[in-house]
């Protein structure tokens, strides 16, 4: 169904849509209104049929079991002949992917951006919860209408590749899920997410946030490939002016061991201590 002809709908007689947030291979996202509770939201319509909608079951589940300030809140799961559909708290923002493109994030905002994922990532980790596809696009930078604060304030977006600890993985036998550029080493090789495969996909997006640039994106996707199994250049290389424990704990989450990765726990602590030690 077309995104026309979506606007005209009411959705399981419940959801007016307003105007699209999104789409993708997944499905639409809308801007809703829910019209018993008045509240709008952020309202994710999936296919039922095949990978996708087996995907959406998985995201609200997952979805469902975190209780946590940076984490998307879902409202409601329900289903109709043909479609999933996710009614998500809307929060008025930005994904990080559009505020580093617009050159918003200097070195204090990526550290805390990238603790508060951390946050979010202790939490779904210490609930058997693997995100396995952490980018900037799935980062929301929320936005407080009528204040001039600058604080940061972080969701965790798009938890539909999760793999959770008591279910088997929907993926395919040599279909890696996530977005190849912040993929680990231990998964290109064919290895199952772990949390420290999140740690990961964390260290290179702090890593370009830091650098303004990305480590491995140069080249075709083999390219890439071998770039991520030989590791991230050292962050210094690009930004001689960094402290060294600053330089020291990007790499830390960017070790090609995932043993030696520091727990999303320890990372966040980490990195809020960076600005106490100049």
């Amino acid at each position: 169904m077309s995104s026309a002809a979506l606007a005209h709908e009411l959705f399981l007689d419940r959801y007016r849509p307003l105007r699209p947030l999104g789409s993708g291979g997944m499905g639409h996202v809308w801007l809703a209104r829910d019209e018993r509770s008045g509240l709008d939201v952020a309202l994710k319509i999936v296919a039922r049929e095949g990978k996708t909608g087996h995907r959406a079951e998985r995201e609200a589940r997952a979805a469902a079991s975190l209780r946590h300030e940076r984490c998307q809140r879902i409202l409601s799961l329900a289903r109709d002949s043909s479609h999933v559909y996710i009614a998500y708290e809307y929060i008025p923002g930005r994904t990080l992917r559009e505020a580093l493109r617009s050159g918003e994030v200097d070195d204090r905002a990526a550290l805390e951006v990238a603790a508060q994922i951390a946050d979010a990532l202790a939490h779904a980790h210490g609930r058997g919860i693997v995100h396995r596809d952490v980018k900037p696009s799935n980062v929301l930078l929320a936005q407080h209408v009528g204040t001039r604060s600058e604080r940061i304030d972080v969701r965790l977006l798009d938890f539909g590749l999760a793999q959770m600890a008591e279910f088997d993985t929907l993926t395919g036998l040599g279909d890696i899920p996530g977005t190849l550029a912040y993929i680990s080493p231990e998964r290109l090789q064919g290895r199952s997410a772990s949390a420290a495969a999140d740690v990961w996909s964390l260290g290179v997006l702090l890593w370009e946030s830091l650098a303004g640039g990305h480590p491995f994106w140069r080249g075709d996707m083999v390219e890439m490939s071998r770039r991520i199994q030989e590791g991230a250049p050292g962050l210094e290389t690009v930004r001689p002016d960094l402290p060294d424990h600053v330089v020291r704990t990007v790499a830390s989450a960017l070790l090609v061991n995932p043993q030696r990765r520091p727990a999303a726990e320890r990372l966040a602590r980490e990195l809020r201590d960076l600005p106490k030690r100049g």
